[in-house]
């Protein structure tokens, strides 16, 4: 029996379209400096950010932005994952498994023309591939996902934290930087032609991808994609009501954890030993509050919310959007604008984009019931044309949207 079909809007949570709204424009704001300059890539990113006025951004972003918004995104990744299986099988959906395991593939189809031809920064190989692994783990117990999280989270986290502090021990650690690779990325990026910038491209994609890298990028997605699994297998962000005990217990441990590690090194001069800790630990924690405040907070400021959900519902399309938006603003075949902003000039950048993507974004739901890339996604995952346009007016440009 083959019912298989993406999930009906009727059926979704318009408050995790508008948590993944909000890590879109997040991740936007924190891809933007590497848009700018090399030097978050390659070392010293003083550099770029400087002291003073300069340096305040940068502790903004840290704070608020840094790891917490691809965790947030990861987190309702794991939790798309365990909707869709369960979608799967309720409808009595032969081998499941397949349509997932074909879901990624295309995903990492997605993620290599835009690692490739657009911009090395992509998150979307990493999240197939890690999602694979994720399919062991859709039968597990409870307890089992739990165990799992938190010893792939902290094992790897607190093993190489202590290293790198035995290290600044003997030597200053903090400044460490590639003057070469981050030569060759000013010249390439900022005046290299398109040859060049797909060279520079690649060779930046293979370098921060390099199997040490990958491995930890994996101990820090993993454990969130299962607290994603997690949440959506328990139902604690479907009926809020129902589940306002563990949800505000959620909510309250999270913010001790964000404000702990996200912001408490800073009061013994946020040493590099410790960004570790910060970025997976307080990354995590940050993701879990912002998705359970607005859960919470959804109807309470629920046109703004909307609007977040806009582009959250075309999650996907607008990601790609950001990309394409940075290599053109800031490439030598654009605008070429790299490394000549100001960190104030680069933020500025983000909160013009972003409302631009909340208005198309509507505009486009407005006659369209997905985005783009998500619609081309789910005709390459079900083998079939699927419908795309609004039958009526009245449908409405915003229905129970929620997880892709």
């Amino acid at each position: 029996m083959n019912n298989a079909a993406p999930l009906a809007d009727s059926k979704r949570l318009p408050w995790i379209d508008s948590a993944r709204g909000f890590a879109i424009f997040g991740i936007f704001m924190v891809n933007l400096p590497s848009f700018h300059g090399p030097y978050f890539m390659y070392g010293n990113g003083n550099n770029f950010w400087g002291t003073g006025e300069p340096g305040l951004w940068q502790v903004i972003i840290d704070i608020f932005f840094q790891a917490s918004f691809y965790s947030l995104f990861s987190f309702l990744f794991g939790f798309g994952i365990q909707i869709i299986y369960e979608n799967l099988l309720a409808k009595n959906v032969e081998a499941p498994r397949k349509y997932m395991v074909r879901r990624l593939s295309i995903l990492l189809g997605f993620g290599l023309i835009h690692a490739f031809l657009i911009w090395y920064g992509d998150i979307l190989i990493t999240y197939a591939i890690i999602g694979f692994l994720l399919l062991l783990f859709l039968n597990r117990k409870n307890s089992t996902l739990v165990v799992w999280s938190l010893c792939v989270l902290l094992i790897p986290t607190l093993l190489y934290s202590g290293l790198l502090f035995l290290a600044s021990l003997l030597e200053d650690i903090s400044n460490v930087a590639n003057w070469t690779a981050i030569e060759n990325a000013n010249q390439n990026y900022g005046a290299g032609s398109w040859g060049d910038i797909l060279s520079q491209n690649a060779n930046d994609w293979l370098y921060g991808n390099q199997v040490i890298n990958f491995l930890f990028t994996l101990f820090n997605i993993l454990p969130i994609f299962l607290i994603g699994l997690l949440f959506a297998r328990n139902k604690w962000l479907h009926d809020l009501q129902v589940h306002k005990k563990p949800m505000k217990k959620w909510w309250f441990g999270s913010l001790i954890l964000f404000v702990l590690f996200k912001a408490g090194p800073y009061t013994f001069g946020s040493p590099l030993w410790f960004s570790l800790l910060q970025d997976t630990i307080g990354g995590i924690a940050s993701a879990i509050f912002y998705v359970t405040s607005i859960a919470f907070l959804y109807h309470k400021f629920k046109k703004f919310f909307q609007l977040l959900g806009y582009v959250g519902k075309m999650a996907l399309s607008n990601y790609i959007m950001q990309s394409i938006i940075g290599v053109t603003i800031f490439y030598s075949i654009g605008f070429g604008l790299y490394g000549k902003l100001t960190p104030f000039q680069t933020i500025v950048v983000g909160l013009i984009v972003f409302p631009v993507q909340i208005i198309l974004s509507y505009l486009w739901l407005k006659k369209y019931k997905r985005g783009p890339l998500e619609w081309l996604w789910r005709c390459l995952i079900y083998k079939r044309r699927l419908p795309n346009k609004r039958k009526s007016n009245g449908e409405g440009a915003y229905e129970q949207i929620g997880n892709i």
